[in-house]
């Protein structure tokens, strides 16, 4: 959605933090944002802009809710270690990983398929971001090597068990160990790996409940490859809800959900469930056009302003390259981080 239906009209703001209230105000381009300690009084008319999946009561009729979250091409970096994100998500209808109820970019992969020109405007954007190896994080680049032989390998990626992407996605999968079980008996055969999420291995968030019993369900725990290089030497992705089954998607892998993240029911991955608010089938490119280049708003730090999904990529790339290390106050942090 388009930040300039921000203006004019009272903004208000829930569950930003002292850090995001300044890029809340970049992204917007609002300077006269009134943020809110609680949701106890909420405002009775205007719009509120509420961070994630904030829990808000007895909304009053006149306000509109818009949900923040980070983009899909979001930083180098982890979003828990307090890097700075390059695009965030603006939905007035609900929020992409809440399959509970529609959201924004739902109703845009809804409108189906998008123009020859988008199609080809993602499609260069979808390439350009593989060549390059980018994902959300664009972490440093690990290899990893598939097992010799000729036995099937299967990837299933871990998540964040306290994230809202789990409770609100649609599943009855909704713990690492369960996933794993579920692709090992899908795949008995299979070379089975776990990749735990980064912000677990990095110590920013707590392991899921009986995480560290996945090992004797799979044939190997994978933390530090990154995810280009992991996808690549995969046969086959399975997720709850993950991200990962996206940036799968991006490079033609097949991929299994056994959730309802915003990427399924379009008839590109195959689905332990049904989707029926979801009127597949859609091309990938067009996928791409809502998810990447309609969604998400993009800000360009180098420029300060707000930018195409193009300019953000090679921003992205060439503060990649510069490879700079997590800043030591952010390192102290770390144990606070996931307490929190």
């Amino acid at each position: 959605m388009s930040v300039a239906m921000f203006t004019p009209g009272p903004l208000a703001a829930l569950g930003f933090s002292l850090r995001k209230r300044p890029l809340l105000r970049q992204f917007t381009g609002r300077d006269d944002i009134r943020f809110l300690a609680s949701a106890a009084r909420l405002p009775q008319e205007g719009t509120l802009l509420a961070w994630g999946s904030t829990v808000l009561a007895d909304v009053p009729a006149g306000l509109r809710i818009v949900r923040v979250e980070d983009g899909f091409l979001r930083s180098v970096g982890l979003g828990a270690d307090l890097t700075r994100p390059s695009s965030w998500v603006f939905d007035d209808t609900g929020i992409y990983y809440d399959a509970t109820r529609p959201s924004a970019l739902e109703s845009l992969l809804q409108r189906g398929e998008r123009s020859p020109a988008e199609r080809a405007r993602a499609r260069a954007l979808r390439e350009a971001v593989v060549a390059a190896g980018l994902t959300k994080y664009n972490l440093p680049e690990r290899r990893w090597h598939r097992p010799r032989g000729d036995r099937r390998v299967v990837l299933a990626c871990g998540q964040v068990e306290s994230d809202a992407s789990l409770r609100l996605g649609g599943t009855t999968v909704r713990s690492n160990l369960a996933l794993v079980k579920a692709v090992r008996r899908a795949c008995p055969d299979a070379w089975l790996v776990y990749k735990p999420h980064p912000d677990v291995v990095a110590g920013l968030r707590a392991r899921g409940e009986n995480e560290a019993q996945v090992a004797r369900h799979c044939d190997e725990v994978v933390s530090e490859a990154s995810v280009p290089a992991l996808v690549e030497e995969v046969d086959e992705v399975h997720v709850m809800t993950s991200l990962l089954g996206f940036e799968a998607l991006l490079r033609g892998k097949p991929v299994v959900c056994h959730g309802s993240p915003f990427y399924a029911g379009w008839g590109l991955a195959r689905e332990v469930q049904q989707h029926p608010r979801r009127a597949g089938p859609l091309s990938l490119d067009s996928l791409v056009h809502a998810a990447l280049v309609e969604y998400p708003v993009y800000w360009s730090r180098e420029a300060g302003r707000r930018c195409s999904p193009e300019e953000a990529v090679q921003e992205l790339l060439a503060l990649r390259a510069r490879r700079p290390a997590v800043a030591a106050w952010r390192r102290v942090l770390r144990p606070l981080l996931a307490r929190a």
